[in-house]
């Protein structure tokens, strides 16, 4: 499982022209993408990394300042580039072996009790987002 990490002032993810979630205070955009080997075990350690990594301000975490996540699934993360000028998606997991641990990661974080926005698995969908630092830290297990 791989997750790149932004520290954020405000996140929102549109589809269809509408904002499906979206977080309005200093928390993390967390673009997540699976691969064949993960389980929901890695998912619970992924997200308890996640929720207590230390990059907000004052090297404080989410679980410290009780900070908003907003969790977008992407399968490009695992994107090979090694050849050739088109990427290969092997890699990534398919959707089928994917969403459900994308939904791990996210119900994982709730548990701690993060609140957490999301995107739309498999969507087509627009990120934007205000960096704050800027700030990215990619976070792999």
């Amino acid at each position: 499982m791989r997750a790149v990490v932004q520290r954020v002032t405000r996140a929102s993810v549109t589809v269809e022209g509408e904002v499906i979630g979206a977080i309005d205070s200093p928390g993390l955009l967390v673009l997540l993408g699976v691969t064949h080997t993960d389980t929901p075990a890695i998912a619970d350690a992924l997200a308890d990394k996640t929720w207590n990594l230390r990059i907000l301000d004052g090297e404080r975490s989410c679980a410290q300042n009780a900070a908003p996540l907003l969790v977008v699934s992407q399968f490009t993360l695992y994107a090979d580039t090694r050849k050739g000028r088109r990427p290969s998606w092997n890699a990534a997991a398919p959707g089928p072996v994917s969403e459900p641990l994308v939904d791990a990661y996210v119900a994982a974080l709730r548990r701690r009790g993060a609140q957490v926005e999301t995107g739309r698995f498999g969507a087509l969908m627009q990120v934007a987002l205000v960096n704050d630092g800027p700030m990215t830290i990619c976070l792999e297990l």
